[in-house]
């Protein structure tokens, strides 16, 4: 076998890690953007719309169990079809809120 002649000069770079299994997000984090909060609490079918718009579904289904569910088994969050169902309907604007703002986070790591 030939060895190189020409040294290693540069180093691998390590890649930047993210979250990409987890919700970038907890549910109830509505600190880091107001506005995705303020249209959760008071439109909350422009919030389920903007969504669907973002995961290339119909809006008039509105914001549902489906919607959570296939968002997190696209990112292979770990979760089950139960949880997805508790949120959704106890915590719907919550859910939204976090739906959106875990798209936007993942926009802005070119993962989504």
């Amino acid at each position: 076998m030939e060895m190189s002649r020409h040294p290693i000069v540069h180093q691998p770079q390590a890649h930047r890690c993210t979250r990409s299994f987890e919700w970038q997000n907890e549910l109830c984090d509505c600190g880091n953007d107001c506005r995705i909060c303020l249209c959760g609490a008071f439109c909350f079918c422009c919030l389920g719309c903007k969504i669907a718009r973002d995961m290339e579904e119909c809006c008039c289904c509105g914001p549902t169990v489906a919607m959570r569910t296939r968002y997190r088994t696209l990112y292979r969050i770990p979760g089950s079809l139960c949880s997805d169902c508790l949120v959704a309907i106890c915590c719907a604007p919550c859910n939204l809120c976090q739906l959106k703002s875990d798209i936007n986070r993942r926009k802005q790591l070119g993962i989504f």
